[in-house]
């Protein structure tokens, strides 16, 4: 590009979902973006999202969806309100891409491919004259205390505002690396220390790898800190791997887990959520005089699956060779103890390559959370991930990138 072809009124660094809106949203009201990836197109992460059918909202109210937001959701509450889950549907399917609601009200394109969704972005882009340019931001340019530009490939780009939209972490291989927060940090902005979330969870119990690949359903899962304070609990499914647990359950608990270097956290399996303890009794009971004459290692098959028996029946400290009529009542309370806490030490996430998004980022008290710019640096513009919001599960994340960006977008 020539300097003169460089010129614009906004720069978006990032091709991601955040970018792409803000980009689509400042092109629609005729401002002339350039938009900066150093990928070779965008939308890389987006392709992948949710297994390729990518999860792009939740068909919920604002006030559902803060509740799935554990970190500074106050923060998010006015771009949500002026567009939230209905505008995004809306805004969808008037770029051609037909929605379905499933189960927990997430929202998937029709033809269950994350490829329309990244592709119906960068056809809107194209349609409100955003231009691209496949390189990498150096540097944000300022002069008498504001924005004038972006040094990219060791060109200058002159503009009079700019947005990081550079993602997080998560998923390195996609082109989140973290380098949006070197730019703000340059820039004079504070960075709360990122780290992974939605992420699978390493456990201190050898437990864990001797049931590796086995799965629990229905199961209520409880995590809790070393102060008794429970910050999650929900009934859902979760896996048993080599390294601890993972599942949509333990993705989710791990959001609300946070400050693994000052607090300790256990997670607690209630493995018969539908009964309580004397309910629970009353079904031992019964399973114990079926099987009256057998030993306790054979006599759990109609309340456990094979995989979890062995450790069910170590932790229960009653002889595998008891034979099942001879245990006693203080026995017996223990093993309901044991199927109403499955207790598990936790002792820290898996790294930012299994990690859904990021926690941590740009910190928010410095940005105005009306339009998402600078309260430092005037011309200076954030959104999505690279802010220190993260959420649940369920379409959450993508709706904070899509309100983020069209904030900011609204204000380049």
């Amino acid at each position: 590009m020539s300097m003169s072809a460089c010129e614009a009124d906004c720069v978006v660094i990032g091709g991601g979902a955040a970018g792409m809106m803000a980009a689509i949203t400042a092109g629609e009201r005729g401002r002339r973006v350039l938009l900066l990836e150093h990928e070779k197109f965008c939308g890389r992460k987006l392709r992948i999202t949710g297994k390729g059918r990518c999860n792009l909202c939740n068909n919920c109210d604002i006030r559902s969806l803060l509740a799935h937001v554990p970190h500074n959701a106050k923060f998010l509450q006015g771009c949500l309100h002026r567009f939230g889950p209905a505008e995004t549907m809306s805004f969808f399917e008037e770029s051609g891409v037909p929605l379905k609601t499933e189960r927990g009200s997430r929202v998937f394109p029709q033809s269950d491919r994350a490829h329309d969704v990244a592709n119906a972005l960068e056809k809107r882009m194209r349609r409100a004259g955003v231009r691209f340019h496949q390189a990498a931001a150096d540097s944000i340019c300022v002069q008498d205390g504001r924005v004038t530009g972006v040094v990219a490939g060791g060109q200058k780009l002159s503009c009079e505002s700019v947005l990081i939209a550079t993602g997080g972490m998560s998923y390195p291989l996609t082109g989140s690396t973290g380098d949006g927060y070197v730019l703000a940090r340059a820039l004079g902005h504070r960075v709360v220390p990122p780290r992974p979330s939605l992420v699978p969870l390493e456990c201190a119990e050898p437990d864990c790898a001797q049931m590796q690949g086995f799965s629990l359903k229905n199961v209520r899962l409880t995590a809790i800190d070393d102060r008794g304070e429970r910050v999650y609990s929900d009934l859902g499914e979760l896996l048993f791997t080599h390294f601890g647990v993972s599942g949509p359950l333990v993705l989710s608990a791990s959001a609300y887990m946070r400050e693994f270097e000052a607090r300790r956290w256990h997670l607690e399996i209630d493995l018969k959520p539908g009964l309580d303890g004397e309910q629970l009794d009353a079904r031992i009971l019964r399973d114990f005089a079926k099987f009256r004459n057998r030993e306790f290692q054979n006599a759990l098959s109609e309340l456990a699956g094979r995989s979890m028996i062995p450790v069910l029946v170590a932790r229960s400290g009653i002889p595998p060779e008891t034979k099942v009529h001879s245990i006693t009542r203080e026995q017996r309370r223990r093993l309901a103890e044991l199927f109403k806490a499955f207790s598990l030490t936790v002792t820290g996430t898996r790294g930012f390559s299994e990690a859904i998004v990021t926690a941590g980022g740009v910190d928010v008290t410095e940005v105005d959370p009306r339009s998402m710019r600078s309260r430092l640096v005037p011309g200076l513009f954030f959104a999505g991930e690279v802010l220190d919001v993260d959420a649940c599960t369920g379409g959450f994340n993508l709706q904070i990138a899509w309100s983020t960006g069209h904030a900011a977008g609204e204000r380049l």
